[in-house]
């Protein structure tokens, strides 16, 4: 399944596809979404840090959060990310 999520710009996308980057064991390093403020997600990381990403808009950050949900429960697993300038394109199997 592959979901195409539009950042605010460049800046952000980057940190977006750094954030959710595959280990060599295919884990991912967001660990749960701590809260959603309009188009802002505060995410929490597997190292105990919490890190903001900015979305276009509301709908960008919620189809993100309802995307990497099943990935966080461990259900799904992340493939690849790919940064096209505000855009990050996520492959989850």
């Amino acid at each position: 399944m592959k979901r195409n999520i539009t950042c605010a710009d460049n800046y952000e996308a980057q940190k977006l596809a750094s954030l959710i980057y595959i280990k060599e064991d295919n884990e991912i390093f967001i660990k749960g979404i701590l809260e959603i403020i309009e188009n802002e997600i505060i995410i929490s990381l597997k190292d105990k840090s919490a890190h903001s990403i900015l979305f276009k808009d509301k709908s960008q950050a919620e189809s993100f959060a309802d995307f990497i949900q099943s990935v966080i429960e461990e259900t799904n697993r992340i493939t690849t990310t790919l940064v096209v300038e505000d855009v990050v394109e996520i492959t989850k199997e």
